[in-house]
């Protein structure tokens, strides 16, 4: 029998955790996460982890199983989340994999695409002038060369920005040129449901979310992993922005004012990703999950 990934997406806050835990139960089966941010243990209300009650509900995989301070890369997850996945449909016909990472999702539907060797110095050379010069420059050149790679990479996370301006430095040719060249034929069908809302609706959801997660715990949760603000895995929305008020440097209260805005950035971003994909259905936020469910038999029985 043929299997089938079902994958949820959708931008931040937009209810892709609970959709999935309803989607998993309906066809009795585990979840994948792609979520990069819920990765790590240390992170936790940063990041929306679902709750204990959540994960109890159904049987979540790659849910903070790595600590900060290890490094780990979308190929690592890749070969991992791919083994897993293999695994799991020996006993399941059907999974769910659900996260707000286009890359990451990108990896296990499609597989990563194929960039040429760069010289080293070309990395050194860009982290020393991320030091010195900060990131606004870097973020400035990659929209003078690779204006496509700009609108959609993770334009705030260095990392990204470097990466970015490093391929294209390197190989004379835009970073954004190299991808969706490549796809790996996995043996699996997807099956991409979207989740979708008016902007002004998913920037509501996005204030509510940081209100509650400064309710939960969150500038606490942000002073306990400070030590490590350094490592890339921190260099996140919704850290990054406190350790600066831990810093001395902003108040409180532009902090949070900052952390929604910067979500809201990011949202945005994800849109754009997941829009190029003609694949994804999209459902309002507000679909009750027995329609979708519907849908997803529909898509399952279709003939290949």
């Amino acid at each position: 029998m043929t299997k089938n990934l079902i994958c949820i997406v959708g931008p931040t806050a937009i209810g892709k955790t609970a959709l999935s835990i309803e989607v998993a139960q309906h066809f009795n089966t585990e979840i994948i996460s792609c979520d990069s941010r819920q990765f790590f243990k240390e992170m936790n209300i940063g990041t929306a982890v679902p709750s204990e009650e959540e994960l109890q509900l159904v049987k979540h995989h790659f849910i903070q199983h790595k600590s900060v301070k290890e490094p780990y890369s979308v190929g690592q997850f890749e070969k991992e989340a791919i083994d897993t996945i293999e695994k799991l449909f020996k006993d399941h016909d059907v999974l769910v994999l659900a996260g707000g990472s286009g890359l990451y999702m990108q990896a296990i539907t499609r597989g990563l695409d194929d960039f040429p060797e760069i010289e080293p110095e070309i990395r050194q050379t860009l982290n020393k002038r991320l030091q010195h010069e900060g990131l606004e420059n870097l973020q400035n050149e990659l929209r003078q060369l690779d204006q496509t790679a700009y609108e959609q990479i993770e334009i705030d996370n260095p990392h990204r920005v470097i990466r970015a301006l490093e391929v294209t430095l390197g190989s004379g040719k835009p970073y954004s040129s190299f991808l969706s060249k490549s796809s790996v034929k996995r043996p699996f069908e997807t099956i991409m449901i979207g989740l979708v809302a008016d902007r002004e609706i998913i920037y509501e959801r996005i204030n509510r979310r940081v209100d509650l997660m400064f309710e939960e715990g969150l500038l606490e949760e942000a002073r306990a992993v400070f030590p490590y603000k350094h490592l890339n895995a921190l260099n996140t929305v919704g850290y990054k922005e406190l350790f600066r008020f831990i810093e001395g440097e902003w108040e409180l209260d532009f902090a949070i004012s900052e952390i929604k805005k910067n979500t809201r950035r990011f949202a945005k971003r994800q849109l754009t990703w997941y829009r190029k994909n003609d694949q994804i259905q999209w459902f309002d936020h507000d679909t009750p999950s027995p329609l979708i469910n519907r849908e997803i038999e529909n898509q399952i029985k279709k003939p290949a």
